[in-house]
C-alpha cells in the first residue's frame, strides 16, 4: 500500500477508502509536572522522535508484537491524541507498555495503537487540554544539516495538538525514505528539529513537494488545514 498517494493519504479532510477500516489512535503522553513544565519546542521535538522511534522498534515491524496493531494504525486514519500527565499519573502511564522518549527538558511516552475507543483506563482518565506549554528562551536556529519540520506561522495550536501535527509530519518524512536512509536516522538518535516557518518561507515550503501534512479537522483547526512541512536533506536531494 502506498501511503503518499494523494487520493489515499491518512492525513487529509476529504473522505477516503481509510475511512472504513476500523479506526485506531497512536497515544502519546507528556510529563507535565507543576514545578517544572518543558519547554514547547522541547516537547514538541521531543513527540516527533518519540513517533519515530515507535516506528522504528522491531515490535512494530515483521512479526513483532506491536506490528498488527502498527498496520491496523496505519491502514486507517494516522491519528495521534497527546494527553497529559503528573506525578503518580505519570509513574501509572510508565508502568504501561510503551517508549518514554526524553529530551531536553520533556518526557514523552509513545504506547502502541489502540482502538479509538478502547484506551486503557489509565490512559483514558487522563487530560487532554493542559498542554498550553511555553518557550522561556528565544529558540535558536536549527542546526545546518538536521531534518526541520516547519510549523504553519498562521494557526494558533495547542502545544498538546501541535506535538501531533510534529509527529505527522516525522511520520510522513519517515515513510518517504529509503531503507537506508531510515537505518542511517535512527541509528543517529532521530536528530530533528521543530520550527515556525516565516509567512513567506512558509508558503515556498509548501509548494515545495515535501511531505505535507493536510489536518483531517477532527480538533482545534479546520479541516483541510495545512500544519507541518517535513523538511529531510534526504527528500531534498532527489
Amino acid at each position: 500500500m502506498s501511503h503518499t498517494s494523494t487520493s489515499d493519504s491518512p492525513f487529509q479532510s476529504e473522505r477516503n477508502p481509510r475511512d472504513e477500516a476500523p479506526q485506531f489512535v497512536l497515544p502519546l503522553v507528556v510529563r507535565v509536572e507543576k514545578a517544572a513544565p518543558p519547554a514547547r519546542t522541547d516537547a514538541l521535538e521531543t513527540a516527533a522522535r518519540a513517533v519515530l522511534v515507535m516506528l522504528g522498534d522491531q515490535r512494530s515491524v515483521g512479526d513483532g508484537e506491536w506490528a498488527r496493531a502498527v498496520r491496523d494504525w496505519q491502514d486507517a486514519r494516522i491519528r495521534k491524541v497527546v494527553r497529559r500527565a503528573r506525578g503518580a499519573e505519570w509513574r501509572r502511564a510508565e508502568a504501561l507498555d510503551g517508549i518514554t522518549v526524553t529530551g531536553k527538558s520533556a518526557e514523552v511516552r509513545v504506547f502502541p495503537p489502540v482502538p479509538l475507543d478502547g484506551w486503557p483506563k489509565d490512559l483514558a482518565r487522563l487530560q487532554v487540554s493542559g498542554t498550553e506549554l511555553d518557550d522561556p528562551e528565544p529558540v535558536a536556529r536549527a542546526e545546518r544539516g538536521v531534518p526541520v519540520l516547519w510549523m504553519n506561522p498562521e494557526l494558533g495550536m495547542s502545544a498538546g495538538k501541535a506535538m501531533a501535527q510534529a509527529g505527522h509530519g516525522a511520520q510522513l518524512a519517515w515513510w518517504e525514505l529509503s531503507d537506508e536512509e531510515r537505518a542511517g536516522w535512527r541509528d543517529a538518535g532521530f536528530p530533528l528539529a521543530v520550527r515556525t516557518a516565516e509567512p513567506g518561507r512558509w508558503r515556498e515550503l509548501t509548494d515545495s513537494g515535501l511531505p505535507l501534512v493536510r489536518d483531517a479537522g477532527f480538533t482545534e483547526i479546520a479541516p483541510g488545514s495545512c500544519t507541518v512541512v517535513a523538511d529531510h536533506p534526504a527528500l531534498r536531494a532527489r
